[in-house]
């Protein structure tokens, strides 16, 4: 799959900024390019060693249809750039990225466990990958960065706005009954509400979405099995 780098990623705090505020500009928030039919979409996560600098990243593609597995890639990678809030994508895209790049096929649609839209400069960890991959990329977060929300129905699929400055930038959604709901932004070329159904259509009775609970299963695998061999 290919990779469309639109920036260095050997940069100062205020370089990172910059970019982000250059590229949010370029997102697109509606449903232009999402296929009529999604056949396949993909998911990813990374996990780290707290004792190194490694990232353990991984991305799994399945159909769309039955959530099988079509393909995985991983990749371990040295992080030098720090932990600094709001700059995640700084820290975790380059290993996420390279995943996608041993990709033999290009997914209709990406799932990624972290945030779209709904951080503080409007372009989070999914909105970021999803200008550099290209494809209607989506954020699913196990924890709320910004806005607020209204009490979620108890039913798996109730959901309510997350809210930002006046401005819906995600959903409060329900994937599991009587577990905490997870949080949907769009990423890129995806609106808020397709979003939500893309993901909830891939929920097969865990808290999270298939995609990014297969690449969650894959990244820990990988990072077991690499520290039981040092």
């Amino acid at each position: 799959m290919r990779v469309q780098y639109l920036h260095r990623w050997d940069v100062t705090y205020k370089e990172a900024v910059a970019i982000q505020e250059e590229l949010r500009a370029k997102l697109i928030l509606d449903d232009r390019d999402v296929p009529e039919e999604i056949r396949t979409i993909a998911g990813s996560d990374i996990s780290y060693s707290k004792h190194n600098s490694l990232f353990f990243a991984a991305v799994v593609l399945l159909d769309y249809r039955s959530m099988n597995v079509i393909e995985e890639t991983s990749v371990i990678e040295n992080v030098p750039f720090p932990y600094i809030p709001g700059l995640l994508s700084f820290r975790e895209g380059p290993a996420i990225l390279k995943s996608f790049e041993r990709l033999c096929n290009v997914p209709d649609a990406v799932i990624i466990d972290g945030q779209g839209i709904s951080h503080p400069r409007g372009i989070g960890l999914a909105s970021h990958l999803g200008l550099l991959i290209d494809v209607p990329t989506i954020g699913c977060a196990k924890k709320r960065l910004v806005g607020t929300h209204g009490d979620v129905g108890h039913e798996v699929g109730d959901f309510t706005d997350l809210i930002l400055d006046s401005r819906i930038v995600g959903a409060a959604v329900r994937t599991k009954k009587k577990v905490k709901p997870v949080f949907i932004s769009p990423g890129h070329k995806i609106s808020t509400t397709k979003a939500v159904r893309v993901v909830l259509s891939c929920c097969r009775g865990y808290r999270l979405p298939e995609p990014v609970r297969l690449a969650h299963l894959t990244v820990n695998r990988l990072r077991s099995k690499f520290l039981s061999s040092c």
